[in-house]
């Protein structure tokens, strides 16, 4: 059975910490820095969406986490590029683990905007989204 999506990116978040430790003991602190922030931003924003106000709060706060999905991918890949992941053994594991957060959430934002009539009670059916 597949994780929900609060689930997951919880896991992910403490994967994320587990890298940026793996870091600051390689001694990278500024791309690190900015790799956890975001990494850890987008279970805390999926997390927020599941007490949204609204139709519009919840489809804002996913938003949000697609965002910050795409911005943790992009510390991923710099730090690949540059080097830094070179020694890190979950390193393929974590770069596929951040596309799969990002199609799902992505998938989650297009079904919500599609059905703006749904009551917000009925949202919770698409935090176990299947990637």
């Amino acid at each position: 059975m597949e994780k929900k999506i609060d689930e997951r990116t919880f896991e992910f978040a403490l994967e994320i910490v587990a890298l940026y430790k793996y870091l600051v003991g390689n001694k990278e602190y500024i791309l690190s820095r900015q790799m956890l922030r975001s990494g850890t931003s987008i279970g805390a924003n999926v997390q927020e969406s599941q007490a949204a106000q609204s139709k519009a709060d919840f489809i804002s706060k996913m938003s949000i986490a697609s965002k910050e999905a795409r911005e943790t991918k992009y510390w991923l890949r710099l730090l690949t590029k540059s080097g830094y992941l070179n020694g890190y053994s979950k390193k393929a594991e974590t770069l596929a683990e951040v596309d799969s957060i990002i199609n799902i959430i992505t998938k989650i934002v297009k079904t919500s905007s599609v059905y703006p009539a749904c009551p917000m009670k009925s949202e919770s059916h698409f935090i176990g989204v299947k990637s």
